[in-house]
């Protein structure tokens, strides 16, 4: 009897573990996902940046990443998200995207490039250069 109840124990121990590892692998995969790659067009972007992981995970990255960009508002320079985000060179379009997060980090043929960013209705411009990660437009 001892020895079945052992079994059962060791059993539902087992069985914790795995739960356990099985659902910190779910939020991992699910913090990853809102920090995932995407491409517009000829560039290749990460957007996110609110929570201290985030962020860390942002500053690690960006060293894979020619420019970036920080979308705030206000006095107090609160994040933003939502953002429409357009890249144009010699005025013409060359990509779109709406940013997940108050930093965009983004890759894609070196060249300048005239951003027009719009939050709410209002449009915000400004010039992106490789080299420029940390490009800020305050709404």
């Amino acid at each position: 009897m001892q020895t079945e109840q052992n079994t059962v124990r060791r059993g539902a121990r087992a069985l914790c573990v795995i739960g356990v590892a099985v659902a910190s692998l779910g939020l991992s995969m699910g913090a990853r996902a809102d920090m995932s790659t995407s491409s517009a067009g000829p560039f290749t972007y990460m957007c996110g940046g609110v929570a201290a992981d985030e962020q860390a995970e942002m500053n690690s990255a960006a060293r894979g990443y020619d420019m970036g960009l920080l979308f705030t508002q206000g006095g107090r320079g609160e994040y933003l998200s939502d953002v429409n985000v357009k890249l144009l060179r010699n005025g013409k379009q060359v990509a779109e995207f709406t940013s997940t997060g108050p930093r965009c980090l983004i890759k894609g043929p070196r060249a300048s490039y005239q951003v027009v960013a719009t939050f709410e209705g209002r449009s915000k411009r400004t010039t992106l250069s490789p080299g420029e990660k940390n490009v800020q437009l305050r709404w």
